[in-house]
């Protein structure tokens, strides 16, 4: 392996293929991350409400839609997604949908749990000042609830948006044209596979390292003691 890591051949043949295949691979895989991520917020979103409700029947609809998609491989998801999909709606889907869907959604099973768990930490007390100044549920959580989770709920939500990046390159196994893809079609071909997956893997971490960072930044800012301001003229 350390032969190969200076075998000029492949770093030629790397640079080469960077702009055609690295590039449009990496921007495909941001498009991914980001698409899914805003899809596994609005589903964390949704269902982390109804598991708080007090409606049985939707919380069972939520416990089910997490249990089911935390407990399954994401790989077999998006297998499903790719082969199922298509006779389902009666068309090809393209890839890019797939991905968002995938990602998406397995990663939406983790973020409702976020939810709901930022929303049970609000005293209770709370919901029933907002009912008894005629706030409906909606407003209560728009306007109280969920802004008061925030900051107890980011540092998780970083390192699900950490973990939905890396799961990204499950897109590799269906010809995703993502940034793994790319490598290892590229890798697999010429046989430069430290050319092909060491690189891959420093992109990943451009992507990946700033958010872990701020996920730590995050999370001690939320064990920080707030310190009280003083107010000029008084001791």
């Amino acid at each position: 392996m350390i032969k190969e890591l200076f075998n000029v051949k492949g770093w030629e043949a790397f640079m080469e293929v960077l702009p055609e295949e690295y590039i449009p691979g990496f921007i495909m895989t941001l498009k991914v991350a980001l698409a899914g991520l805003l899809l596994a917020l609005a589903l964390g979103v949704i269902f982390g409400m109804l598991s708080t409700v007090k409606v049985k029947v939707l919380n069972v609809i939520a416990r089910i839609y997490v249990e089911f998609f935390q407990n399954t491989p994401l790989v077999v998801q998006v297998f499903f997604y790719y082969n199922c999909l298509p006779f389902v709606i009666g068309g090809r889907v393209p890839k890019f949908i797939i991905g968002v869907i995938g990602v998406g959604i397995y990663h939406g099973a983790y973020i409702s749990e976020v939810i709901r768990t930022g929303i049970e930490a609000v005293p209770r007390g709370q919901f029933d000042a907002a009912y008894s100044q005629g706030f409906t549920y909606l407003q209560t959580m728009r306007y109280i609830i969920l802004p008061q989770t925030l900051k107890m709920i980011m540092p998780p939500l970083a390192n699900q948006a950490l973990n939905l990046v890396k799961n990204t390159s499950v897109l590799a196994m269906i010809a995703g044209m993502d940034l793994m893809y790319h490598a290892d079609s590229w890798g697999s071909d010429l046989g430069y596979f430290v050319q092909a997956y060491l690189p891959c893997a420093l992109l990943y971490f451009v992507i990946c390292f700033p958010i872990a960072k701020l996920s730590r930044y995050l999370e001690i800012r939320a064990k920080r003691t707030p310190v009280p301001k003083k107010m000029k003229g008084v001791a």
